[in-house]
C-alpha cells in the first residue's frame, strides 16, 4: 500500500502513539494506577514528539520530497474515493513539532496541576486523545479526514471544557462551545460539499491541480443572481474556521472555555483547536487565492476580532480570561495575515504564539496553584518574591506576546502588520489600523495583568500568604522549556519561513497578492529588523501601552476606578462583551426555544397528536361504531343483505 514502507511507519506511529496512550488510560481507567495513566500517555506523546523532530529534519533540512499517500480506502461510491491518507510537507512537519511539543509540556505540567483531582486518569486520556485528533487534522491529505480531525478536536474539547461535569457553569460552557462550533461546522461541511460538487473528488492534490480551471464557475444561489462558485466555497470553508478559530461573531465560546482545567486551556488556546482554522485556510491557499472577495471578508473579520477582543482583555479580572481574550486578539492577527495573502506570516505567528501563549496559560496555572485556586487578579500582588521561576518565565512570555524587539512575537507580529500595510485587498486599510492600535491594547492589558499579579501591594488573605510558594518542578520545568522558544524561535526561523523557500510548493500566492515578496526586498536579517523595529510605529505604541499600564496600576492605582466611573457607558459596553452573549441568549436561544415550543404546541400536539394519532384512532372508532349498527344478529337482516349483494353482482354482470 505504501511506496516507502519506513516513512509510512513513522507517520502512523506519530498518529497512533497518543491514541494508544489515550485508550490505555481511558478504557483501563479502573485497572491502572495514576502513575501508569500519566506514564503511558506521556510516553505516547513523547514518542510522537521525537518522531516529529525526525520528520521536521527530514523535510526541512534534508530536502525530502512531499509525502502524499493513502493509508486506507474507507469507501468508493460512484467513482468518488473516501480515504484516510497522509500529506507530509514543510507545513505539516512544522505543525507536528509545535503540536507535539506543546502537548508534551502540557502532559508533564498536568502531573503537578491535577495531582489531587479525582478525574486525574480521565483527564490524561482526554488530552492524549485531543493530541491524536489534531495530528489527524494536520496530516490529512483529503477533505474527509480533515473533517474527521476537525470534528474530533471539537468533540474532545467538549469533554474537556465540561471536565467538571457536576459544575453547572462548566456544563453551560461546554454546551456553548459545542453549539457555536456546530454553526461554523455547518458552513464548513457545506463548503466541503461544494468542493465535491465542483471537483468530484475530496483529494487535496486533485482539487488544487484543477482549481484554476474552475475559477470562473458560477452558481445561482438566488434566482437571477450569479455567484462565483470559488467565493462561495471559500467563504463557507472560512465560516468553519470562524467557529474553530473563534472569529467574530463565533468567538463567544472561547472565553467560557476557561471553565476547563488550566492545562486544557493551554492546549486548546496554544497549538490545537483554535489554530485549526488558520492551518486549514493556509492549506487551502490555492482555492482562497482565486477569490479576492473571500480574502477581503477574511481580512475584515480578522481585523474586527484583533482589535475589539483586545479591548475586552483590559477589563477582565480573572487571570485566565485575560489570557483568553489575548488569544482571541492574536487569532485575529493570524486571520488578518490570511486575508492579506500572507499565509506564511499567519503560520509563523501561529508557531511563535503557540509557545508563548502556552507559557502564559501554564504560568497562570502556576499562580492559581500558589494562590490555592484563587483566579481574581485583584486578590493577588507582589508574587515575584514568592514565585521567582513563575515570575521570570511570565515576564518572558509577556514580552513575547506584546512583540518586544528580539522576542519571537516581535518577528511574527510586526511581519503581519507590515504585510497588511503592503496589501491592496479591499479592507486592508481598516485592517492595518486595527492591528496597529491592537499593539497598544495588547501591551496595556498584558502589563496590567503582569503588574497586578507580580508587583505592587500584596492583596491576598493572610492564610494564602502564609502558604505561598513556588510550584513543584513538574510545573516549573515546562515553563522554562516553553520560555526558551518564546524568546529565540522567531529570530532563528524568520529568514527561512517568511523570506526563504520553506513554504515553496506548499503555499500558493498569486503575484498580485504577494505582499511578503514585496517586504523581502527590504529585509536584511533578524538583527536589522530589530534596529528598524525600535523606530517603528508598533514599537512606540507598545512602549506607550507599557507606560500607561505602569502609570495606572503601579504609580496611580486609584486612577482605574475613577476612569471606570467617568466612562461608565464604555465600561458597560465592554463588560457586556458588546452584547453578543445577551443577543445569543435572548434572541437566538430564546427564539429557537420559542419556535420549538410553537412547533411542539401546534405541530406535535395539534397535528401529530390531535389529527394523525388521536384523530385516526377516533376515526376508526367512529367507523367501527357505524359498522357495529349493521351487525344486528338477526338472520333475516343478513339474508336481506345477501339478496341485495346478489342483485348488485347480477347488475354489474349484465350491464
Amino acid at each position: 500500500m505504501f511506496e516507502n514502507y519506513s516513512d509510512s511507519q513513522v507517520y502512523l506511529a506519530i498518529v497512533l502513539a497518543p491514541l494508544i496512550g489515550s485508550i490505555l488510560a481511558g478504557v483501563f481507567n479502573a485497572y491502572i494506577s495514576r502513575a501508569a495513566a500519566h506514564t503511558v500517555t506521556i510516553a505516547g506523546v513523547g514518542i510522537s514528539f521525537i518522531l516529529a523532530l525526525f520528520v521536521f529534519k527530514y523535510h526541512a533540512f534534508d530536502g525530502a520530497q512531499i509525502y502524499n499517500e493513502t493509508v486506507y480506502t474507507w469507501l468508493v461510491s460512484d467513482g468518488i474515493r473516501f480515504e484516510v491518507g497522509f500529506l507530509v510537507d514543510n507545513l505539516t512537519s512544522m505543525m507536528l513539532v509545535v503540536v507535539s511539543f506543546v502537548s508534551l509540556m502540557v502532559h508533564l505540567y498536568t502531573i503537578g496541576y491535577m495531582q489531587d483531582d479525582p478525574g486525574y486518569k480521565r483527564f490524561f486520556s482526554y488530552i492524549s486523545l485531543f493530541t491524536f485528533s489534531m495530528y489527524m487534522l494536520v496530516m490529512s491529505n483529503n477533505f474527509l479526514q480533515l473533517f474527521f480531525g476537525w470534528e474530533a478536536v471539537g468533540l474532545v474539547s467538549y469533554l474537556l471544557i465540561g471536565f467538571y461535569y457536576k459544575k453547572e457553569s462548566a456544563i453551560f460552557a461546554n454546551m456553548k462551545a459545542f453549539l457555536v462550533n456546530r454553526v461554523g461546522d455547518f458552513g464548513f461541511i457545506l463548503g466541503i460539499a461544494g468542493v465535491l460538487m465542483v471537483f468530484n473528488t475530496l483529494d487535496y492534490a486533485d482539487v488544487f491541480a484543477a482549481a484554476a480551471s474552475h475559477a470562473d464557475q458560477t452558481i445561482e444561489l438566488i434566482p437571477g443572481e450569479q455567484w462565483s462558485m470559488m467565493t462561495v466555497i471559500c467563504i463557507l470553508l472560512f465560516i468553519g474556521a470562524m467557529g474553530k478559530s473563534a472569529q467574530v461573531p463565533l468567538h463567544v465560546w472561547l472565553p467560557d472555555s476557561m471553565e476547563g482545567p488550566t492545562p486544557i486551556s493551554a492546549l486548546i488556546h496554544a497549538a490545537t483547536m483554535v489554530t485549526a482554522g488558520i492551518f486549514m485556510v493556509t492549506r487551502m491557499s490555492p482555492l482562497f487565492e482565486l477569490s479576492e472577495t473571500a480574502l477581503s471578508f477574511i481580512l475584515v473579520i480578522g481585523a474586527i476580532t484583533a482589535l475589539f477582543m483586545g479591548f475586552l482583555g483590559i477589563i477582565q479580572n480573572d487571570i485566565k480570561r485575560v489570557v483568553a481574550y489575548s488569544t482571541l486578539s492574536q487569532l485575529g492577527y493570524m486571520t488578518v495575515a490570511l486575508g492579506a495573502s500572507a499565509y506564511s506570516a499567519a503560520v509563523f505567528h501561529l508557531m511563535t504564539h503557540a509557545f508563548f501563549k502556552a507559557l502564559l496559560f501554564l504560568a497562570a496555572g502556576s499562580v492559581i496553584i500558589g494562590m490555592h485556586h484563587v483566579q481574581d487578579i485583584r486578590k493577588m500582588g507582589g508574587l515575584k518574591k514568592y514565585m521567582p521561576i513563575t515570575y521570570w518565565t511570565s515576564l518572558l512570555g509577556t514580552l513575547a506576546l506584546i512583540g518586544f524587539p528580539g522576542f519571537s512575537g516581535f518577528y511574527s507580529k510586526d511581519s503581519i502588520i507590515e504585510a497588511v500595510h503592503a496589501s491592496s485587498i479591499a479592507g486592508s486599510d481598516f485592517a492595518y489600523y486595527s492591528v496597529l492600535i491592537g499593539v497598544f491594547i495588547t501591551a496595556l492589558y498584558s502589563l496590567r495583568l503582569f503588574f497586578l499579579v507580580f508587583h505592587g501591594e500584596e492583596r491576598m488573605d493572610h492564610h494564602t500568604k502564609e502558604h505561598l510558594k513556588e510550584s513543584p518542578w513538574v510545573v516549573t520545568v515546562p515553563l522554562v522549556l516553553l520560555a526558551i522558544p518564546s524568546v529565540i524561535i522567531g529570530g532563528l526561523t524568520i529568514t527561512s519561513v517568511l523570506y526563504g523557500d520553506y513554504f515553496n510548493n506548499v503555499v500558493f500566492v498569486q503575484q498580485a497578492h504577494d505582499v511578503l515578496g514585496h517586504l523581502k526586498q527590504d529585509y536584511h536579517g533578524p538583527f536589522s529588523m530589530i534596529l528598524h523595529g525600535i523606530t517603528s510605529a508598533p514599537f512606540l505604541l507598545m512602549a506607550a501601552g507599557i507606560g500607561l499600564a505602569w502609570f495606572l496600576y503601579m504609580k496611580k492605582p486609584e486612577l482605574p476606578a475613577k476612569i471606570k466611573t467617568i466612562f461608565s457607558p464604555v465600561y458597560y459596553v465592554l463588560d457586556s462583551k458588546y452584547g453578543f452573549d445577551a443577543f445569543n441568549e435572548k434572541v437566538i436561544a430564546a427564539g429557537t426555544r420559542g419556535i420549538g415550543h410553537l412547533l411542539s404546541k401546534f405541530g406535535d400536539m395539534l397535528i401529530i397528536d390531535g389529527i394523525i394519532v388521536n384523530g385516526s384512532a377516533k376515526s376508526v372508532a367512529w367507523f367501527a361504531g357505524v359498522i357495529r349498527q349493521i351487525q344486528t344478529g338477526y338472520l333475516y337482516h343478513y339474508a336481506f343483505a345477501m339478496i341485495l349483494g346478489l342483485i348488485g353482482l347480477l347488475y354489474i354482470t349484465v350491464y
